[in-house]
């Protein structure tokens, strides 16, 4: 049975061995290449009592009635900030069969005038422009502000070993650093409410995370969260090498999504889900679009969707560059890359994401304007907004 690498966080914590850091380091370096996706296990860093407390206030907020959760609606504020009901958030056209509270780190806009409720087009409403709407129970804004903290913490102690793990010199990471150190963090609290008779069984449909880093603590229930993995593109390297066409699946041939675990077809390209169940102690990490700028795409955001299995909880935290950070390919990758491309096994998947590279065009993003983008389709039941986190 395929599961996701486990992480030890303590040999990158300061002070450890180099040794030590270094050998963890190149561990997270091949699971951020195979996977884009990996448990990290906080012992020595975060306790279960602290995740148990956040869990209980989630429950104790989603518990309330529902007029007592509208007081603090994401529409009478920025449309950003707040309170989301059940089925207002939209992810690939669909509404996610979740309820939610979203938090940003403080708005980089002059604020904009309060919104009407129920009229998101009013002019001069601005996402992300307002302020973190919180519960009434003030041990929710202590406890979560505190997380927001520790995670952001988290967050430069990962994107370190990372760095170090791509081989970065000390003036590429401190660059590096300064795109993230300021994060426009995103902070999101969700509840899984039973799903109505008839329905596909799914609360948050496939997508990939389009910022930096997502730390997720959930509750222990079992067979929520889907990974995809596709096929290896070293399956493909020789088609790449030669320009040939690389076996992918057109659209036609596309199956409508099912909750299935296995080999399934998503987006034309062959894979295979993989349940990525809680483990004690751990969270689970994974990379959003902003690596696949940064290392021209040898580490990759991967597909994941949450399926329904019962009520539960569930606390993401997105470790995202400075709203106004200029993402583009790191100097120091296309050294790396310039090495494994004269050294590496043929047939070892970094060759292929390196022959790969070789063909495609990375872009620079300003990542608050690519966010702005993306936070505008959250809502967008077209599908063609992309959805959100």
């Amino acid at each position: 049975v395929m599961s996701l690498p486990i992480i030890p966080l303590l040999p990158l914590l300061p002070l450890s061995e180099p040794i030590e850091r270094l050998a963890t380091a190149k561990r997270l370096h091949d699971a951020c290449i195979t996977y884009g996706f990996f448990y990290l296990d906080l012992t020595g860093f975060a306790t279960n009592e602290e995740t148990e407390e956040l869990r209980s206030l989630v429950q104790q907020f989603f518990d309330l009635p529902l007029d007592e959760k509208e007081k603090i609606w994401l529409g009478n504020g920025d449309w950003a900030r707040g309170y989301q009901k059940l089925n207002e958030n939209v992810t690939r056209g669909k509404p996610d069969a979740h309820e939610a509270l979203d938090f940003y780190a403080p708005s980089p806009f002059y604020p904009s005038p309060p919104a009407t409720p129920g009229a998101p087009e009013q002019a001069g409403v601005r996402p992300l422009s307002g302020e973190n709407q919180w519960p009434p129970d003030p041990r929710f804004r202590e406890r979560f502000e505190r997380w927001v903290g520790r995670m952001k913490e988290l967050g430069l102690i990962v994107m370190e070993a990372m760095a170090l793990g791509l081989q970065l010199t000390p003036s590429e990471w401190a660059s590096l650093r300064r795109q993230v150190e300021n994060s426009f963090w995103v902070l999101r609290v969700i509840g899984y409410p039973p799903l109505p008779s008839g329905h596909d069984g799914f609360s948050c449909g496939s997508h990939k995370d389009y910022g930096c880093l997502t730390f997720l603590w959930a509750d222990k229930t079992q067979g929520a969260l889907q990974v995809f993995l596709p096929e290896p593109a070293s399956s493909a390297s020789i088609s790449a090498h030669t320009g040939l066409a690389t076996p992918t699946i057109s659209e036609s041939e596309h199956p409508r999504e099912r909750m299935d675990l296995g080999p399934a077809i998503e987006n034309g390209v062959r894979g295979t889900w993989i349940s990525a169940d809680p483990v004690e102690r751990c969270i689970v990490c994974n990379i959003g679009e902003m690596w696949e700028i940064w290392t021209r795409g040898l580490y990759r955001s991967t597909l994941h969707r949450v399926l329904h299995q019962r009520g539960n909880y569930r606390i993401p935290f997105f470790y995202e560059p400075a709203f106004d950070a200029l993402v583009s390919p790191l100097t120091g990758v296309d050294r790396l890359l310039s090495s494994l491309r004269d050294s590496a096994d043929q047939q070892s998947e970094a060759y292929a994401r390196v022959l790969l590279a070789e063909k495609t065009v990375y872009k620079p993003v300003i990542y608050g304007e690519f966010l702005m983008r993306k936070v505008g389709g959250n809502f967008d039941k077209s599908g063609d907004g992309g959805g959100r986190y």
